[in-house]
């Protein structure tokens, strides 16, 4: 494919696509969840697109959280911090994302290679999510042992919904994509990428030029906003649990979208009734940030529908406008 003629597009899969349900979260069940996914990015890369591929990895993070702190308890073994916890998780779910991939590329006899890169996202040390914390991250807990670990170790911790106490982390917004160059060479060489896994890995700069982690948890579709617009993809996709995206969601007038305008994006966001806080608002809010900084067009759809929505059968298009 000539240079002219290549279509560049950054896949940020969400949790879905990893995790279906609280019965299957095993590693064998991810991998599998995974190999779904992936089946469907390999259509798309056989349609011709060149593919970066973002993802969540908000329970992976929380397993990894955990299985530290029963070791700490039991085995007086050192706790991990959580941004080596984000790594750990590119790692691992940048491995199953690239093998099955791998795999499915190897049975079509498409001459790809996929890599994983463990990406920092820079943050902005005076965010001022740092001062209220609203990120839930972890397992749920009994309130007993949430105050217990706010005393100890010094955490933010919440009720959450009525389902148990959780670890609340600051969820400040991306500045930069430390290891851009890379990711935009192995692009170019024309490499599947897996990055900004989980939004990043967040640092901030303490004032000496020298990054350091950070203690926090960048939002996955804002960091592949942030990477769609510093590579200039030709699509920003979401692939999220719903098809497409809907007004009233849940309610009697509900209504689904299937073509959007930048413009009636930014005023179904504003009005603030249609798009949940914690799950399509901030897909949306990313989707505005990429359209506004020149992206052309966006699809938000689920990972079975992703060859159907490129053909414009489904989903819901957002576009310049």
């Amino acid at each position: 494919m000539t240079t002219q003629t290549r279509k560049v597009a950054v896949i940020a899969i969400g949790g879905n696509s990893l995790i279906k349900d609280a019965k299957h979260q095993t590693v064998e069940d991810q991998y599998q969840a995974s190999k779904e996914t992936t089946f469907h990015i390999a259509d798309m890369i056989e349609a011709g697109w060149d593919v970066a591929i973002g993802h969540g990895n908000g329970p992976q993070v929380g397993f990894i959280l955990r299985r530290s702190e029963i070791a700490a308890k039991t085995e007086g073994m050192h706790e991990v911090p959580l941004d080596v916890c984000g790594a750990d998780s590119q790692g691992a779910i940048g491995y199953a994302l690239q093998q099955t991939l791998q795999n499915w590329l190897f049975q079509r006899k498409i001459n790809k290679n996929v890599a994983t890169v463990v990406t920092q996202v820079l943050v902005d040390r005076n965010d001022p999510a740092f001062k209220s914390p609203s990120k839930p991250i972890g397992g749920f807990m009994e309130e007993a042992e949430a105050k217990r670990r706010e005393a100890a170790l010094g955490w933010s911790v919440v009720e959450d919904a009525g389902r148990g106490w959780r670890r609340v982390v600051a969820s400040p917004l991306p500045k930069e994509v430390v290891e851009l160059d890379t990711v935009k060479a192995l692009i170019n060489a024309g490499v599947v990428v897996i990055t900004v896994g989980g939004g990043g890995i967040p640092v901030i700069d303490p004032g000496d030029g020298n990054y350091q982690g950070t203690a926090a948890v960048i939002d996955k579709d804002y960091a592949s906003s942030l990477l769609a617009q510093s590579i200039k993809a030709d699509l920003l996709l979401i692939s999220t649990a719903v098809e497409k995206v809907a007004l009233n969601f849940g309610k009697p007038d509900q209504k689904w979208l299937d073509k959007i305008t930048l413009s009636e994006a930014r005023q179904y966001l504003a009005e603030g009734k249609h798009f949940a806080k914690g799950s399509m608002a901030p897909k949306i809010q990313a989707i505005i940030w990429y359209l506004e900084n020149g992206g052309k067009h966006a699809i938000i759809t689920n990972p079975e529908n992703i060859g159907r929505a490129l053909r414009g059968e489904t989903g819901t298009h957002i576009v310049q406008g």
